[in-house]
């Protein structure tokens, strides 16, 4: 955190070039941040407001980076669609609308504003604390098994049509099943995912249907039915054909899936590894049960 507030917000708000922003709320916030919106907002020191925040990431004049914390969040979703879309949009937010400013940025940004000195830390007489920082690529853990379940979600397609549907038992078997292994990762790294996940199985024997991990995870979800997790664990966004795309996380494991085919399951102790979850007699009413009580994007 910057030494005080005011201090921290008049740095960043002096010619913030902005390159990038996200939304922190409930149904949609920066998986590297924590498995749930309340640990998201811890990481950042902010309070899980219900509303919550959007981060807008930029360089002031000297080049520093800083991530502004505004709690307009229409004005930053409609700025992100935008973007999405291929369509120019300026960002401003008013003054009146910024809670903090922090020092650094907890997602990788690929870009630099011109013009400006290349990307660094805000220096210690503006940012007493230690500026954020994305997660380390190189190097499994929560962080980047979330980093993995959100590239599955978003390359759905691509994920799917590497499992082989003969690989799972016949119906009336084990809903646990899986039905083999993929690597979202070379080296382990989620951040690497994009290219590896066209990568084949590493053989097509797979887990057994008893896989002790698969079996916690699915327990953990049935749970999450009966006694709801803290917000944000289970969220629920659109998918093609009426179905719905599901992401759950919890400790140590991160699940997605579409309502109406299988699920991947992905685990802190088994680096790199994406584990295909037959669809069987049970996994079509837990996912179901899972879209009733999930949050969704308003």
């Amino acid at each position: 955190m910057a030494g005080t507030d005011e201090e921290a917000v008049a740095a960043a708000d002096d010619a913030l070039y902005v390159l990038t922003a996200a939304l922190l709320t409930p149904a949609k916030f920066p998986s590297v941040l924590g498995d749930d919106y309340p640990e998201a907002c811890a990481a950042l020191g902010l309070p899980p407001v219900a509303d919550g925040y959007g981060l807008v990431l930029g360089q002031d004049g000297e080049g520093a980076r800083w991530t502004v914390v505004v709690d307009d969040v229409s004005l930053v979703a409609v700025a992100i669609a935008s973007w999405d879309c291929g369509m120019e949009h300026d960002l401003s937010p008013q003054e009146r609308t910024v809670v903090t400013a922090l020092p650094g940025w907890p997602l990788a940004v690929a870009v630099a504003a011109p013009g400006v000195p290349a990307p660094h830390d805000p220096g210690p007489d503006i940012a007493d604390g230690a500026p954020l920082t994305p997660p380390d690529a190189a190097v499994w853990g929560p962080a980047q098994r979330r980093l993995g379940a959100d590239e599955i979600a978003l390359q759905w397609a691509t994920w799917r049509e590497q499992v082989d549907d003969s690989a799972f038992p016949s119906p009336g078997g084990p809903a646990e099943a899986a039905g083999g292994r993929e690597d979202t990762a070379g080296d382990g790294g989620a951040d690497d995912t994009e290219d590896e996940r066209s990568g084949t199985s590493d053989g097509g024997d797979g887990p057994p249907a008893g896989h002790s991990g698969i079996r916690r995870v699915l327990a953990e979800a049935r749970a999450y039915v009966d006694s709801p997790p803290p917000l944000g664990r289970v969220r629920s966004s659109f998918a093609p054909g009426g179905a719905r795309t599901l992401r759950a996380d919890g400790p140590g494991w991160s699940l997605v899936a579409r309502t109406d085919d299988i699920a991947f399951v992905l685990l802190d102790d088994e680096p790199g590894e994406v584990l295909p979850v037959g669809r069987g007699a049970e996994l079509p009413g837990l996912l179901e049960a899972l879209d009733q009580m999930a949050v969704r994007p308003l």
